[in-house]
């Protein structure tokens, strides 16, 4: 009975892998965390453009110096391509996160591909920038994904399990608050949303994180930059 439970846990964690603490996994290279001596850190936005709240994320980001990565939904980028054409021209990160938001345990795979692939070819021809990063929405892939990922050259990359703020929640801008600076380490890559709706929890915490964060002596990096610094 016992070696059946084994199993079984094995064979789900298999076929429906999430990230938790490790750093990567190390059969797929999914990104979840990068390990480092530096006090660098990655600031990511899930589901965007919004078109009143990204703006105002953006403000905060170049006050502060601080560069993000931008995992877009290409619906919204055609909705709103000047907000990601800002996003690019202010030397953020331009990132996939599929077309509409169709999560894989409830989606042909295959459909999921070709939309990321359509995505793809929305965010270049609208920023001239292709993407080198995809994250699936609710984190949920399997290896079929991510042997396709890998065909079309893009890195998975999820975020670090203590750094989901569920800001689209709107828990309240102390929780969100004390979700980063309580468990923040080198190498965090931590999760935000700049999705349809009410984001000013979001903003109003990144007014608190971000002076902070630079306070303690953190780097903002995009996903790729933080990738590419510790892998030289």
């Amino acid at each position: 009975m016992k070696a059946r439970l084994i199993f079984l846990l094995i064979l789900i964690f298999t076929c429906f892998p999430l990230v938790g603490a490790a750093s990567a996994d190390p059969r797929s290279k999914v990104v979840s965390k990068i390990d480092t001596d530096q006090k660098w850190i990655a600031i990511t936005f899930d589901d965007g453009p919004n078109p009143v709240y990204t703006p105002q994320i953006l403000d905060l980001l170049k006050q502060y110096q601080a560069k993000a990565t931008f995992f877009v939904l290409g619906k919204r980028v055609q909705m709103y391509p000047a907000i990601a054409i800002r996003e690019v021209n202010e030397g953020h990160e331009i990132a996939n996160h599929t077309f509409d938001h169709h999560f894989l345990k409830n989606y042909p795979a295959q459909k999921l591909v070709d939309e990321i692939r359509q995505t793809q070819e929305v965010i270049f021809d609208i920023t001239e920038q292709m993407p080198h990063v995809f994250r699936p929405p609710g984190g949920f892939y399997n290896d079929a994904l991510l042997d396709s990922m890998k065909e079309d050259k893009l890195t998975v990359v999820m975020w670090s399990w203590y750094q989901d703020t569920k800001d689209w929640r709107k828990p309240g801008v102390d929780k969100i608050v004390s979700q980063v600076l309580g468990n923040v380490h080198n190498g965090d890559i931590i999760l935000f949303h700049d999705l349809q709706g009410d984001c000013s929890q979001t903003v109003e915490a990144l007014r608190r994180i971000l002076p902070e964060l630079q306070k303690r002596g953190y780097q903002f990096l995009t996903v790729s930059d933080l990738i590419a610094k510790t892998r030289k």
